[in-house]
């Protein structure tokens, strides 16, 4: 249930008050009837699932500023549900039919008679079952804030024949969303006997812009062994008012909606309106990103395959610098805003002698540069091979080409090609110092976005479409993701408030340094600086109705991150 927190008023605000009711006449007759029927009106205003309560200043010190914030965290309120616990546990919920629909019926679930499931020692998930957001934690921790757990409820509030589910890709391709697809489809008719499944094709705008198609278990039979997607994607296209036109139009209750941060923004978006109008439609979001720059969750499906294939190019540029007199073989690989591909990818090859990622910043000339490596590398091993994600080295190149304004469909802002810059950078250095050379520029980011997941990438697909589907059949709203091991539903602001990043003040980054022999690049102020980045960057956004204890769960998991240090 949703908690709207009152606030008492200022010592001056309540004194203003009085004064204000003794010029109108004490608040009795006339003015003060109509205050109060106004008083009424607020009331009547509020959801009519929502728990007013009125807190006092001493007990909730942050609340104070939190009023006074911007007004989307403070709209956000209705739909954020925080419970508390013994010992600071602090519950971090997802919205549910019944916050705003109190007489939505339940029904047993049909999983306890599927013959699959006979030898299961405990079918459903208990509903107080979490799982905590952060699992290293000393003798006097607090227990921090925890997330629903995925998996299939007792009760559910759907009946298998009303089901009618849609499926909707978007954002670029990544491996594994055929899986994801199939096992929505195949999981959805197998476990919960759902017959009316449709695709949207072509990402948000299929909604208002196309037929939706039907599909069937028979249709995606084979598809997780094809790259892409069958249902086609784009980037934009996200109208809210259209989509839940189309979504109550046609009798739509669960929309399982694939993609990054910025299509969970916008399933988070559906999810308000479908609320505001009194839908029964439960949004599941999947989250999809190949740069696993997600927030909260583990990793992304696709991570561990696009890491894999990153190896081929990583090893075609090494038997290139190795074939030349002097050989450099630059290879670039996605990362627009967090490097983990690239990090991953060297730190599994070890023969890359140089990895470049957007968090960590470095510089071309003079006393321990870029160049300055490259060249001593040389002289030492007659080769080197670097890696560097694409949103590397932006700001140094922005200061010899003019950088563009322009932005995609999504939002983003179009990169200059940092792989291409290196190599020319690279060549006229050596070029200048008469030293021969030869480098080979190798981008296989389409490659690696197209192909097929790999087994351990399927697997994962089919669990996060498995919890995907109880939660939507249960009547939830959220994002799914693996949570320190744990499959969890996510509140949709958890996972889009901010992005998770390497952090080079970890270990995993040193190892990474250790293993390539590449200086930092950092100075200590650099260094002070990443920290602070990572801290403010790990900080969880403070819920609207956090109270002190809240507030301190909230912060004590910003020391952690769940797909961080290992």
């Amino acid at each position: 249930m949703a908690s709207h927190i009152i606030l008492p008023p200022d010592d001056d605000d309540e004194q203003q008050r009085r004064e204000d009711e003794e010029n109108d006449g004490g608040g009795s007759g006339g003015d003060g009837q109509q205050q109060q029927a106004g008083g009424n009106d607020a009331k009547a205003a509020l959801p009519f699932s929502a728990m007013c309560v009125r807190i006092s200043r001493d007990s909730y010190p942050n609340l104070r500023a939190l009023r006074n914030a911007s007004h989307a965290s403070l709209t956000d309120a209705a739909y954020v549900k925080i419970s508390e616990g013994d010992f600071g546990y602090v519950l971090d919920d997802v919205p549910h039919l019944a916050d705003y629909l109190p007489d939505v019926p339940t029904y047993p679930n049909p999983l306890q008679d599927h013959p699959a499931y006979s030898t299961v020692k405990q079918y459903f998930v208990n509903e107080d079952d979490t799982v905590p957001q952060k699992v290293v934690v000393q003798k006097n921790s607090r227990r921090g804030v925890h997330f629903r757990r995925a998996g299939p409820r007792q009760r559910v509030n759907f009946e298998s024949d009303e089901v009618k589910a849609c499926i909707v890709s978007c954002g670029g391709l990544c491996p594994g969303l055929n899986t994801v697809i199939r096992e929505l489809v195949c999981g959805l008719a197998h476990m919960y006997n759902v017959n009316n499944i449709f695709g949207i094709q072509n990402g948000y705008k299929g909604f208002y812009s196309s037929n939706y198609v039907a599909i069937t278990p028979k249709t995606v039979n084979d598809i997780h062994k094809r790259g892409g997607t069958v249902l086609g994607t784009s980037r934009g296209g996200h109208d809210t008012k259209k989509i839940v036109d189309n979504i109550q139009d046609r009798g739509i209750n669960q929309v399982y909606i694939i993609g990054g941060d910025g299509t969970q923004k916008g399933a988070y978006e559906i999810y308000k309106e479908i609320r505001k109008r009194g839908l029964k439609v439960a949004v599941a979001g999947i989250p999809k990103t190949i740069d696993n720059d997600i927030a909260i969750i583990d990793k992304s499906f696709g991570f561990d395959s696009a890491v894999e294939e990153a190896q081929r190019a990583i090893n075609s540029a090494h038997v290139e610098a190795c074939s030349a007199e002097n050989g450099i073989g630059l290879v670039k690989l996605m990362g627009r805003y967090s490097g983990f591909i690239a990090m991953y990818a060297t730190l599994a090859s070890r023969d890359v002698d140089c990895c470049l990622i957007p968090e960590s910043p470095f510089y071309m000339d003079g006393e321990g540069g870029l160049l300055q490596y490259v060249e001593r590398r040389l002289k030492e091993n007659k080769h080197m091979v670097i890696v560097v994600a694409e949103g590397a080295g932006q700001d140094i190149i922005a200061k010899s080409i003019p950088a563009s304004d322009q932005q995609d469909a999504s939002g983003n802002k179009l990169l200059l090609d940092i792989g291409l810059w290196l190599t020319h950078k690279i060549k006229d250095h050596f070029k200048s110092k008469k030293m021969e050379m030869t480098i080979k520029y190798i981008d296989p980011t389409y490659m690696i976005r197209a192909i097929p997941s790999n087994a351990a990438d399927n697997v994962y697909c089919t669990l996060l479409a498995h919890s995907a589907i109880h939660g939507a059949m249960a009547g939830y709203s959220f994002t799914v993701g693996m949570v320190n091991g744990r499959h969890a539903y996510i509140p949709f602001y958890r996972v889009t408030s901010t992005r998770n990043k390497v952090k080079i003040t970890d270990r995993m980054w040193a190892r990474l340094l250790s293993s390539t022999n590449q200086p930092s690049f950092l100075s200590q102020k650099d260094i002070d600086e990443a920290r602070e980045a990572d801290r403010l960057a790990n900080k969880p956004p403070l819920p609207s109705v956090a109270n002190h204890n809240v507030a301190k769960a909230f912060d004590q998991s910003a020391s952690t991150s769940s797909n961080g240090e290992i």
